[in-house]
């Protein structure tokens, strides 16, 4: 059983899948390749393979269901190469059929049998799942009518989803008995960690270009006393040094200004007058002219692309005394290699600490894998969400979750 905000969660613990019919909602949207076709990265299906197998291994009849990019992207594709992967990783041959609701779907999933496992079409080939809506509502859609009384139970255990209230989210819980997949279960978990646990001091290390969704993360977790501190990086630390008042160069103040809302700049001004736990870089490796070189954050030239020393060694001295990070977006332009550095320190950094670590996925999942095994050991979670964790981080409800918490209320899952 998992708790969240107050309420409860029923997990696979909580259930007898034997001989069930169940549906399994999974979020295996990948990179695809435009041109071929190709999935580029399998790690979502791999993370999701954990409840399948668990699943299977417990002779349920699995049924899964998820979304492809957007109609009319190029990454709008069909499922059948997300089942092959997924087949490989479990040993089990898993059924494909190009359909979501109508006559053929539902005669394979009438057909399976326990320990077989089927995947359905990407879900938003119906205009339904491209919906945001109340539960309630999706509660009557076409799709979950028609789905819901095929099967006993309801599994979510996309978490990077939970953020949006659309039918294969949050439509189900209403109408079978619903519960938490093993990613779902291991994210929240990890995340409830971070703002439960009493261990102190805890960091929270912000960086990236979404700066109007990072605002809201510093305003929540500064002013509900959840962060001791924020060390900015990136276009986060460049806004907060202009709410500060330090001149930048014009190009790099346009910049900033035009990816964050007039609201937001005004809430980091105010937030850096009241909070002196929001930490800004001493200096910058900056790009200028073809020319790279370090500069004080008080006599900027040039384009910021990287943290300097001087802060990689002010924020690690912060970072060593830690008990919890948690830390997303990195904090310099790492697709070019010679702006790294800052982001590899402070991630080698956190992991050398004795802190329970949180990485905010994304950008992380490719350094990390090219760390030494000995520090991948002391990685406490990585999240597979992206605008979920925003939401949780920022203190925001998820409506995923909450559907969840009341279809166990509903059906009476766990006492």
């Amino acid at each position: 059983m998992l708790s969240y905000m107050g309420k409860r969660i029923a997990t696979l613990d909580d259930v007898n899948f034997e001989g069930k019919k169940v549906l399994l909602r999974v979020d295996v949207n990948s990179p695809i390749n435009p041109e071929s076709g190709d999935i580029l990265d399998a790690s979502r299906i791999a993370e999701h393979s954990i409840t399948v197998k668990e699943l299977v291994k417990g002779k349920a009849a699995v049924t899964i269901i998820s979304h492809q990019g957007r109609p009319l992207d190029s990454d709008f594709t069909s499922l059948k190469a997300h089942a092959n992967i997924l087949s490989n990783l479990i040993g089990v041959d898993v059924k494909f059929v190009d359909d979501v609701i109508g006559p053929e779907a539902r005669r394979a999933i009438e057909a399976l049998e326990p320990g077989e496992v089927l995947m359905l079409d990407n879900t938003r080939l119906l205009a339904e799942d491209n919906i945001e809506a109340p539960p309630d509502k999706h509660g009557e859609s076409f799709i979950v009518r028609k789905l819901a009384p095929l099967f006993h139970l309801f599994v979510n255990d996309a978490f990077a989803t939970c953020h949006r209230s659309q039918a294969t989210i949050v439509g189900f819980p209403l109408r079978i008995p619903s519960v938490a997949g093993r990613v779902l279960e291991k994210e929240l978990g990890a995340l409830n960690r971070v703002v439960e646990m009493e261990d102190r001091p805890k960091v929270f290390v912000l960086g990236g270009a979404k700066l109007d969704d990072t605002v809201k993360i510093i305003k929540y977790v500064v002013e509900s006393g959840i962060a001791d501190y924020v060390l900015t990086t990136g276009l986060v630390s460049l806004l907060f040094l202009l709410a500060k008042g330090v001149k930048v160069p014009k190009d790099v103040e346009k910049l900033v200004l035009n990816k964050v809302s007039t609201d937001n700049f005004g809430e980091a001004r105010s937030l850096v007058s009241k909070h002196g736990n929001i930490r800004t870089p001493i200096d910058f490796m900056v790009e200028d002219r073809g020319a790279i070189m370090r500069s004080h954050y008080s006599r900027l030239g040039g384009a910021p692309k990287d943290i300097g020393p001087s802060t990689i060694e002010y924020y690690g001295n912060i970072l060593s005394k830690a008990k919890i990070i948690v830390m997303r977006g990195p904090a310099g332009v790492i697709e070019d290699p010679r702006f790294r550095a800052g982001t590899e320190e402070l991630v080698r950094m956190t992991l050398d600490s004795s802190a329970f670590t949180v990485f905010g996925g994304g950008h992380f999942n490719a350094m990390l894998s090219k760390i030494p095994e000995k520090l991948k050991a002391r990685i406490g979670h990585v999240s597979t969400g992206g605008g979920a964790l925003l939401y949780f981080l920022s203190g925001k409800p998820l409506p995923g979750l909450e559907a969840l918490a009341r279809s166990n209320e509903i059906f009476k899952v766990v006492g």
